[in-house]
């Protein structure tokens, strides 16, 4: 920096109020900057712990996305003897994929695009250790925010300096101004004093939003980075926390010393990320079970002796009965199981036959396809023909057949004796599905006899949904647009991807065919603002249009849209009951980003750490040396 810059900064610096010990820079400066640092071991013998277990114990971990496949792969190395379940036909949860076939060929699809950030320190060593090729990481480049009434703004790499990392980034801003700041209120300071159990303390019980506002931070910073920013937690602004709001501020950018940087994949999820993971797991000589649900966890003793599976298509529901003469000749009759869940009654070759009404894949709701004669699930594309087979997107099984039994023109639909199960036994149990999952796991548990857990998990919430849209268009985008967007005071986009861009085969159709592949996203969609999701679509695709307008009048030649909800809740309140991965049953753990944890971490690193820190509670108990777990700085550089 030029002496004469250097003044005028330090100046204004002064001049916003940050105060006279930063203005200093000298020691005190260096002293505030932000530092890797790596979790001291609970245990206080760790260094001279053996590495790899001579006792084979069996540990079974229920749940096969990032948290599910660390804490697998970490166990399976130490010579543990590891199964993973997961309920889908595939890995990786949200970072997960499947194929469909469209337009004549056959194209991987995910649940959305990911970013993989600098300060991801663990998930990337455990890829390093997958072998995970350095050219599927491609750097994503510069940060452009697409408003919705005032021009697009364009952000790069910023220094990771406090407080010159600030400075950049109001200065690159034309809609932010220093001098802005200098009425600001104390809220401005909170987002720099992340300080662990102190921010919870002082600031869980306020909403970003009345943070931002009753804090009186300036509508331009507000506007042009804290919301936009605050919604890439798929929590809507109103209700998230402002202790969770600053958290995820330090974590990404005033705690984090590698800069405002990150990756994404050249090739799908799948193939990039994925199917290393699982090749390194199997190769360590751990067991991966796909398409397999888990009921419930057996307990003797008050210790988890063992994973109740899902081993038949037979699925038994509490009884509901019904008139046979209210069975239609065509099409579905939708009933309500006492447990919330949907069912269905049609008739098949002159027989009246039923089918659970929850997909396969990940336990959404179906719902009749008019098309088809079957079913269809809005969260993930899955299709189902009037047998239950499935005939697309991501499910792997069929429907859940349910016995029906009649007499006197009566029906009872659900009941019938118990399916044979099957039983995993275990040592150790790692419960790491996300929040749903893990909630009707250990509810069909009893939650192990275990009040405190039962109080905890069962405080655990989801976020408001959240919409991807991926579109084939007939259009280009033109070559001199970025590859991604966030998106700022739309009603619904937050970002939009440039598949055709980004990714194979995406850039090659492109190049064929001089179309485009678009992949819309709606972080929280609020309660107000459901519709239809042909209604949602519709106004994604407008949206799209005032982001993109070359791509005005372009044709749809196939799109898949995704309605789900499956993301973890920060809302105001929460942090006082969120379960830690340890339980009070001695060999029960908990992994996944909804677990607290004693650092501030989020999304897929905040998953991946998880599964770290379970594997390591179960390491200690076996009395072996635990995983460095590397993170950002403790405290903020104001703390």
């Amino acid at each position: 920096m030029k002496r004469r810059t250097f003044l005028k900064t330090s100046a204004k610096i002064a001049g916003w109020g940050l105060g006279a010990g930063l203005v200093g820079l000298g020691g005190g400066l260096i002293y505030v900057q932000p530092r890797r640092r790596v979790i001291p071991p609970a245990s206080p013998d760790d260094a001279q712990r053996p590495v790899e277990a001579t006792q084979k114990k069996r540990v079974v971990v229920v749940g096969g996305g990032l948290a599910g496949l660390v804490t697998a792969i970490e166990l399976a190395g130490r010579k543990l003897d590891v199964t993973l379940v997961e309920r889908a036909g595939h890995l990786g949860g949200k970072l997960g994929g499947w194929s469909v076939k469209a337009l004549g060929e056959e194209w991987p699809v995910e649940h959305g695009f990911h970013g993989f950030f600098s300060q991801y320190y663990n998930l990337k060593e455990v890829l390093a250790s997958a072998g995970v090729a350095e050219g599927d990481l491609v750097d994503s480049g510069s940060y452009p925010i697409a408003f919705a009434d005032r021009p697009t703004e364009v952000f790069g790499h910023t220094t990771s300096v406090f407080p010159f990392n600030l400075l950049s980034v109001v200065r690159k801003s034309p809609t932010m101004k220093l001098g802005e700041f200098r009425h600001d209120g104390p809220a401005i300071y909170d987002l720099m004093k992340w300080n662990g159990e102190a921010t919870y303390a002082r600031l869980d019980g306020t909403d970003f939003g009345s943070f931002a506002r009753d804090g009186r931070i300036n509508r331009p910073m507000v506007e042009t980075i804290l919301e936009p920013f605050a919604k890439t937690t798929l929590n809507r602004v109103p209700r998230l926390s402002a202790a969770e709001g600053i958290r995820f501020f330090h974590f990404y950018f005033m705690g984090n010393p590698d800069g405002l940087s990150y990756k994404y994949t050249a090739r799908d999820s799948m193939a990039a990320v994925i199917d290393p993971l699982r090749r390194r797991l199997e190769a360590l000589g751990g067991r991966v079970r796909t398409a397999t649900p888990v009921r419930r966890l057996v307990t003797e003793g008050g210790r988890v002796a063992g994973v109740e599976l899902e081993a038949t298509t037979t699925v038994r529901r509490a009884p509901v009965t019904l008139a046979e003469a209210s069975v239609p000749a065509t099409g579905w009759l939708k009933l309500d199981g006492s447990d919330g869940a949907p069912l269905y009654v049609g008739r098949r070759e002159g027989r009246v036959v039923a089918f659970d009404g929850r997909c396969t894949h990940m336990g959404c709701p179906v719902a009749p396809d008019a098309e088809s004669g079957g079913f269809a699930c809005p969260c993930h594309g899955g299709r189902f023909d009037a047998s239950g087979a499935p005939t697309g997107g991501p499910p792997k099984r069929p429907l859940g057949a349910l016995p029906v039994v009649g007499a006197g023109g009566q029906l009872s639909v659900g009941g019938g004796a118990e399916p044979t199960r099957e039983v995993v036994p275990a040592d150790y149990v790692v419960v790491a599905c996300e929040v749903r999952g893990v909630k009707a796991v250990l509810a069909a548990s009893d939650h192990c006899g275990a009040p405190e857990l039962a109080r905890r998990v069962s405080s655990l919430g989801e976020a408001d949904p959240y919409l991807v849209y991926r579109l084939w268009l007939d259009k280009p985008v033109r070559p001199d647009r970025a590859k991604f967007y966030t998106t700022a005071r739309y009603r619904y986009l937050d970002s939009l991807a440039v598949y055709s861009f980004l990714q194979e085969p995406y850039i090659s159709w492109a190049k064929r065919t001089g179309g485009s592949a678009i992949e819309l996203h709606a972080y929280a969609v609020a309660p107000d603002d459901l519709a239809s999701d042909e209604a949602m679509a519709a106004a994604m695709r407008a949206e799209m249009v005032r982001v993109l307008p070359e791509l005005d009048g372009a044709k749809v030649l196939h799109g898949e849209f995704q309605h789900q909800s499956n993301f973890s809740r920060w809302a105001p309140g929460d942090h006082a009951l969120r379960p830690t991965t340890e339980t009070p049953v001695p060999n029960l753990f908990l992994a996944g980003d909804h677990v607290h944890l004693p650092a501030a971490v989020a999304l897929m690193e905040g998953a991946t750490m998880s599964g770290r820190f379970a594997a390591n509670a179960i390491l200690r108990k076996e009395g072996l040396r635990e995983i460095p777990i590397t993170t950002v700085a403790e405290k903020g550089p104001l703390a």
